[in-house]
């Protein structure tokens, strides 16, 4: 991205307003690591340090870290300058939105078959691939990788209803 599209006054979020919201959520995220913690312990027990010792730790490094990140957003930033055209942020999305249903659809699925759709679904949608690409990768590499994993490694990987179903 050139220096130019962002100081150009186009349409999309402030990069204020993206810093602030990202550092509020992951001062969120913090808050929840040091309750956590809190919950398992954060001392030093016979055996060492107990559970939440060193995730309190980060957890706090973390709370710091976006207190800095707030101040600065707060002080530096006028709230013009564009953190990135919606365009651009559509473009973002559109590969976090099918990521993310990856990462939900992996437990239910299986790791094969949520992989193979992901192939799928990026190469036939953003790449434009012809079906018969598609299908070819979208299946292959899923194989080869059971096949690496759970032959050659003896690493197992969740599998789902069609792996049953195979008894692999």
């Amino acid at each position: 991205m050139s220096e130019s599209s962002h100081s150009s006054g186009g349409a999309g979020p402030s990069h204020r307003s993206v810093e602030i919201g990202v550092a509020l959520f992951m001062t969120l995220l913090a808050a929840v690591g040091i309750a956590g913690s809190l919950k398992v312990g954060i001392g030093w027990g016979a055996e060492g340090p107990k559970a939440g010792f060193f995730p309190f730790y980060i957890s706090v490094i973390v709370l710091i870290s976006c207190a800095v990140n707030l101040v600065q957003a707060v002080r530096e930033f006028t709230g013009r300058e564009v953190f990135a055209s919606w365009g651009q942020l559509r473009q973002v999305f559109s590969v976090v939105i099918p990521t993310t249903v990856y990462v939900f659809a992996v437990p239910s699925l299986g790791m094969y078959m949520s992989s193979g759709l992901l192939i799928a679904v990026f190469m036939k949608w953003i790449g434009r691939y012809s079906w018969l690409i598609v299908a070819a990768i979208a299946i292959g590499v899923p194989i080869i990788t059971y096949v690496m994993f759970e032959r050659w490694f003896l690493v197992p990987l969740p599998k789902g209803p069609l792996e049953d179903w195979l008894g692999l």
